[in-house]
């Protein structure tokens, strides 16, 4: 089986195809990245252009892999989405769970309706209760008096996703899923101890920055700000006046949210923003006293995502850092300050035929749509239909049910 994944990101679009056997081996036969000037914010701003990028890289991605290319796993923003949590109660009487009751909570709750102006994503069981006593996984066969089932859902802007898929129908490509980057990112870079026992994947985009939360094997909770490394890389360039171009590469080289003394002393050129020929000098501490106050602000916005959603008291001691703004000097020690975890870089799971330079954090969105077919079947995630479609997983629950209710 051919797989491929396709990420348009605020600065590059990547490529990935592969072949999957047994559902488990995978090789990886092209990997394409090119960079893009036509995304801001997470928004094609010129369709004309990046159609044709993008049917650049899928021709030479079908050259390198000897394929063709008829559909894809497309990675795309958390941004203006909406997280839902929903929990279903049913009287058990004291009898055995079985099926049926679990299929009888889920037929009876609020999370397979739909939702205006939004298309769901992603839908899964992530709680089960008995008699008020927490199971991480299917309670079948024990006893009780009540069942309680809860929900997640996750959704995004439906206007977002009819222009995407207006894209790709112009290039007669099919969109299999939609996967949000902090999906795709922690599939690429979490092992099976880290969706187990709890943890926190963030990944520090271009122009934006998201979290996935997983536990006891499930998806806990989806989410996305926009603000990324474009803008440390705007705030270096007012801060010391210098163009664009010039900020990132000090950003890249020189760049870290923990100073040092030896900073001050440390100096470098660069063009003025008035003339580029004209250099001048400014020192590394200068450059990072900019960064801080961005970074900080960053991760402390990903922290009060968690205090709203009631998830900052879960005390999760496992924080995985990804994406471009992950290979920032120093951003480990100072997000485990911040959340209170160890923290780690996370690295795209090595694959078979994957060149060294592409296991790298600022893949890891592109690497994860891989994965996620296996993801999807692992928590029976509805396939983006709503309540009323009998083809999905909740919708065949539910027309089972009304052969018993």
């Amino acid at each position: 089986m051919i797989k491929v994944g396709l990420d348009i990101g605020n600065s590059k679009i990547s490529i990935v195809v592969c072949e999957i056997k047994n559902n488990e081996s995978i090789k990886v036969l092209s990997f394409k990245n090119y960079p893009t000037n036509n995304v801001r914010k997470s928004v094609i701003i010129n369709p004309v252009s990046i159609k044709g990028e993008i049917k650049k890289i899928i021709k030479e991605a079908e050259k390198e892999s000897q394929t063709e290319i008829q559909s894809i796993n497309l990675n795309i923003p958390a941004i203006d989405s909406i997280s839902i949590y929903d929990n279903s109660t049913i009287d058990l009487s004291g009898d055995k769970i079985i099926d049926l009751h679990i299929n009888k909570a889920i037929n009876q709750s609020n999370i397979l309706d739909s939702i205006d102006n939004y298309q769901t994503i992603h839908q899964s069981i992530n709680s089960y209760s008995v008699d008020n006593k927490y199971f991480p996984q299917k309670p079948i066969g024990t006893f009780g008096d009540k069942l309680e089932v809860g929900f997640y859902k996750f959704a995004i802007k439906i206007n977002f996703l009819n222009n995407l898929k207006n894209l790709f129908d112009n290039l007669n490509i099919d969109i299999e899923n939609f996967i949000p980057t902090p999906l795709s990112s922690a599939l690429a870079t979490l092992n099976f101890d880290d969706i187990s026992l709890g943890s926190i994947c963030i990944d520090l985009g271009a122009a934006s920055t998201s979290i996935a939360i997983f536990e006891n094997e499930q998806l806990k909770f989806l989410d996305a700000i926009n603000i990324g490394g474009d803008n440390i890389s705007r705030d270096i360039a007012r801060g010391v006046a210098t163009n664009l171009e010039s900020a990132e590469r000090l950003k890249t080289l020189y760049g870290s949210v923990v100073s040092s003394p030896s900073d001050e002393y440390e100096l470098i050129e660069i063009p003025s923003l008035s003339n580029d020929s004209n250099l001048k000098q400014i020192n590394i501490g200068t450059v990072n006293t900019i960064i801080k106050p961005r970074v900080e602000e960053t991760l402390e916005l990903m922290w009060q995502k968690l205090k709203q959603n009631n998830l900052h008291k879960k005390q999760y001691n496992n924080l995985i850092l990804t994406g471009g703004g992950a290979l920032l000097d120093g951003i480990t020690d100072f997000a485990g300050i911040i959340f209170d975890s160890h923290v780690r870089i996370g690295q795209s799971k090595a694959l078979n035929g994957l060149q060294k330079n592409f296991i790298n954090p600022q893949f890891s969105q592109t690497i994860g749509t891989i994965y996620f077919d296996k993801f999807k079947s692992d928590i029976n995630i509805n396939e983006n239909k709503e309540k009323n479609n009998k083809n999905n997983v909740f919708g065949r629950f539910s027309a089972w049910l009304d052969q018993y209710i």
